[in-house]
């Protein structure tokens, strides 16, 4: 069965939460390493998204109309 997508901002909060573990400093050295290895797989996830983004609203703005008044 496949995975469900993730939705960006549940990406976005997991990495906030993953940032707020690792700065009040009680991760010992292996769970930080954990924590860092999953927040380096969510910012590649979060940035892909962003530039899919990206392309779609390229993609309608040179193909619609661009001026919006």
């Amino acid at each position: 069965m496949a995975r469900k997508k993730e939705k960006f901002e549940d990406m976005l909060n997991k990495l906030e939460d993953i940032v707020k573990e690792m700065d009040n400093g009680e991760l010992n050295l292996e769970d930080s390493m954990k924590k860092y290895e999953e927040g380096i797989k969510l910012c590649s996830k979060l940035y892909k998204t962003l530039n899919n983004a990206e392309g779609k609203i390229k993609v309608l703005t040179e193909s619609g109309e661009e001026d919006f008044n």
